[in-house]
């Protein structure tokens, strides 16, 4: 659970300009039957810092492989709507391929839920790389392509141990452009963090968009 003080203290540390995203905890998206109003006003409230200051960007709300799209699944996410105030911008990224449906994008879109687009290991039961818009947020997690690692390791950090080369990076620039056309504001975040190997993609990507740009 993020702590106001905490945030204030970070958001101390940055430039007028900067945005953070803050991840839901484990109780909101792993452990859900103890999700409840008092959770919910707890982690709103330890935003507050970030808002004021207007450096509040979204909620990412990253559910597992095994939250798969089922009728309780979908109530929960009606619930965790009702629950966080309509002023707070959530981001849902699913692990399962079963949201992938266009009945589920329309949900997201009636429900004011930003999908998170990722990049991953090609596997027929996750999420594929498919750039969607379903609300003002356009969101892109790269966890890179480790395929050997990604269910079998010994320490978590190896299923990101992977690093982009421009030309699999250069497949989402077009991605990317379409989605900021459709939204106000697109984030894009590296996860691949091994040895900083996300710090390395990620400027490699600003100058692939920015080369997109005619810059």
């Amino acid at each position: 659970m993020p702590d106001a003080r905490t945030l204030a203290a970070m958001s101390a540390k940055t430039a007028p300009d900067f945005r953070f995203v803050v991840k839901a905890n484990r109780e909101m998206t792993h452990e859900r039957e103890e999700t409840g109003p008092a959770i919910l006003a707890e982690f709103v409230a330890a935003l507050e810092p970030l808002r004021a200051e207007g450096k509040f960007g979204c909620v990412l709300a990253q559910f597992p492989w095994s939250f798969k799209c089922d009728q309780q699944s979908v109530d929960y996410l009606k619930r965790f709507r009702e629950l966080m105030p309509a002023d707070v911008p959530v981001v849902i990224e699913f692990r399962n391929r079963t949201w992938v449906r266009d009945e589920m994008f329309a949900f997201l879109r009636a429900a004011h839920f930003g999908f998170c687009c990722v990049d991953q290991p090609d596997f027929d039961s996750l999420i594929p790389p498919i750039a969607e818009a379903t609300s003002s947020i356009g969101y892109v997690r790269f966890h890179g392509r480790n395929r050997e690692k990604w269910w079998e390791h010994d320490e978590p950090w190896e299923r990101y141990d992977y690093l982009y080369s421009r030309e699999e990076l250069a497949e989402w620039v077009p991605k990317v452009r379409g989605l900021d056309e459709q939204t106000e504001d697109t984030y894009l975040f590296f996860n691949n963090h091994y040895h900083a190997q996300a710090v390395q993609n990620a400027m490699e990507f600003a100058e692939l968009l920015d080369e997109a740009d005619g810059g």
